[in-house]
């Protein structure tokens, strides 16, 4: 039976641009995919080329070949996967480059995955074959190597082979994740929202050949790489925030006390180190980064769950105080007033001293430093009220569920995104 004469239960799509030589290939082999997905699950299928604007004629080759293309104005290799696969029909959805770099009909066992539970299944070329010539050794041994490990310490995600370009995905996981990276950090986000949104990831090995179009390949692994590593850091508020944020305060924490504590000495020795006042100024610089870094990364968190990407972290779930304005105002006040205390002891021991020479470097800059932080989490508070309440009456204006909410109150709803 003809796969293709019967509603789409797959479809795999292709993105597109100027790929005259190898399209008609491409779309042939997937179409045999199709034939085989049929025969193996009784899934029918098609093919969808979303086309980025070629000029070389690989619309009309794609057409004749069998298949449906899709035309995507906004360039980029994310912006025509993300264009195909809404105009897909299928439940299931495969995505595979147009260089023949890739047999889709190894992708039969991708979607088996899927049939099986799965939510995403990457392929993983390093399991299952890279042919000579195929990938170049920066890529096979630094690049992809490397971004998939930080990949799965960021994200605890267990995927070898992170930017594999055969992979398969439901329709609904796809509508989860709301994809929206235009260029090649598309592989990255797929993988990274899945991973935060608890999706369920599986992993089969695919071969890697080289490419067959005979030109240089749209990839350009150093800006590439960079903007697949920047993607993943700026999904991972933890990393990119909060652990620098620790690191800072452990350092300007540490030295404030061991300065304070030792009041009565010129040089405070901690171990084989020894601090003396003008680390105060590097100490308290450290506790206001940290502070800064912290509520950033706090900002980071309430704008994810806004948008509905990420769910809301038990932690914050556990302690609502952190997103509302009044406990902010009240922190920024008591830190405030505290720092103009400290202030206004060592001003009136300088005019108890006729104003002469004053020696308290380090009580001045623990006041100024409580009095900087009590200013910041004062209208830093306004600011996460600004960022949360943009949202904050979504799921009663429409009766639709948009995702995780930040309630009008500052607390943070656990609903669960359903699109």
């Amino acid at each position: 039976m003809n796969s293709l004469a019967v509603p789409a239960h797959v479809t795999i799509v292709i993105p597109c641009l100027n790929e005259a030589r190898t399209i008609a290939a491409c779309v042939a082999r997937a179409r045999e995919a199709l034939e085989a997905m049929w025969a193996l699950l009784k899934l029918s299928g098609e093919v969808v080329v979303a086309d980025n604007g070629s000029t070389d004629g690989s619309r009309d080759l794609a057409t004749k070949a069998g298949a449906r293309v899709v035309e995507v104005a906004e360039r980029g290799y994310g912006a025509a996967l993300i264009a195909g696969m809404r105009a897909a029909r299928g439940k299931y959805l495969v995505m595979g480059d147009a260089d023949l770099s890739y047999d889709f009909v190894e992708s039969v066992r991708l979607v088996e995955k899927l049939v099986d539970g799965a939510d995403l299944c990457m392929g993983n070329r390093f399991a299952g074959g890279i042919k000579p010539g195929a990938m170049p050794w920066k890529n096979r041994y630094i690049g992809n190597p490397v971004l998939s490990g930080i990949l799965r310490i960021l994200f605890g995600t267990g995927v070898r082979d992170a930017h594999c370009g055969l992979r398969a995905l439901t329709r609904d996981c796809f509508n989860r994740l709301r994809l929206s990276s235009t260029g090649m950090e598309f592989a990255s986000e797929m993988v990274v929202k899945a991973a935060v949104l608890k999706e369920r990831i599986e992993e089969m090995p695919v071969t890697l050949s080289p490419d067959q179009r005979g030109r240089a390949p749209h990839l350009r692994p150093y800006r590439d790489g960079w903007r697949h590593l920047r993607f993943m850091l700026m999904l991972n508020p933890v990393w990119l925030f909060f652990v620098p944020a620790a690191l800072f305060a452990a350092f300007g924490v540490a030295v404030i006390a061991a300065l304070i504590v030792g009041l009565e000495h010129v040089m405070v020795h901690v171990g084989p180190l020894a601090f003396g006042d003008h680390w105060m100024v590097a100490a308290s610089a450290a506790v206001i980064i940290a502070f800064q870094l912290g509520f950033f990364g706090l900002a980071a968190m309430i704008h994810a769950a806004n948008e509905g990407w990420r769910p809301t972290s038990p932690f914050f779930a556990r302690h609502p105080a952190l997103t509302q304005l009044e406990c902010w105002m009240i922190a920024g006040a008591v830190l405030g007033l505290t720092g103009l205390t400290i202030i206004g002891f060592v001003v009136a021991r300088w005019a108890g001293s006729d104003f002469g020479a004053l020696n308290a470097i380090r009580e001045f800059s623990t006041g100024f430093t409580l009095l900087v932080l009590g200013i910041q989490a004062f209208f830093g508070g306004f600011l996460l009220s600004i960022i949360r309440g943009a949202r904050a009456r979504i799921v009663g204006e429409t009766g639709r569920n948009e995702g995780p909410q930040i309630a009008a109150d500052g607390a943070i709803s656990s609903a669960t995104h359903t699109a």
